[in-house]
């Protein structure tokens, strides 16, 4: 069973750095890793005006797979909701990934039991409305916030890099605990 991990912060509290962190060890280590990141932005779009693949979709097509030496891409136009991550999370286990890591849709993500969650944040206060918004299980706490640690929490504060051991050991844990 493929594990799933959100990293769940505001912007630039460092979700994205601890993500990189753990995907980066892990593929080292022989993990075989997706990742999913949410885009904020209206109109954004990877696929460019006036190619090849963005002419098939202006004709109509759904879905557009552009395939090169070093990449697949597939384009679905679609009016994205958030269920369309319960689709995307369905199709990357198809692909017998070890593990599944998440960046974004907060609201979505924080209120799902099913779903592993690192917080992050840059000061007290934004962490005290994480916690709030979020139901367990939480992992960790990382990100800028984790580099003045409270005297005592039942969340570990991992300091990344430093003390980035401490978070594969949580997140390799739980990938043993997946296999049995």
């Amino acid at each position: 069973m493929v594990v799933v991990i959100a990293a769940v912060g505001i912007s630039g509290s460092g979700k994205t750095t601890t993500l990189e962190y753990l995907i980066s060890h892990l593929t080292s280590e022989g993990y075989r890793v997706g990742a999913i990141k949410h885009i904020h932005r209206e109109g954004f779009t990877i696929d460019k005006e006036g190619t090849n693949t963005w002419r098939f979709s202006k004709a109509g097509a759904k879905i557009t797979v552009a395939i090169s030496p070093e990449e697949i891409a597939i384009i679905e136009k679609t009016n994205a909701s958030l269920n369309d991550l319960d689709k995307v999370v369905k199709l990357l286990e198809s692909e017998k990934l070890d593990i599944i890591f998440i960046e974004g849709f907060h609201s979505f993500i924080s209120k799902r039991p099913e779903i592993l969650k690192i917080i992050t944040a840059n000061n007290p206060e934004d962490l005290e409305k994480t916690l709030k918004e979020s139901v367990p299980p939480i992992l960790a706490i990382t990100g800028v916030i984790a580099k003045n640690k409270p005297p005592s929490n039942r969340i570990p504060y991992i300091n990344l890099p430093d003390e980035g051991a401490k978070l594969l050991e949580i997140v390799k844990n739980h990938l043993e605990a997946s296999r049995k």
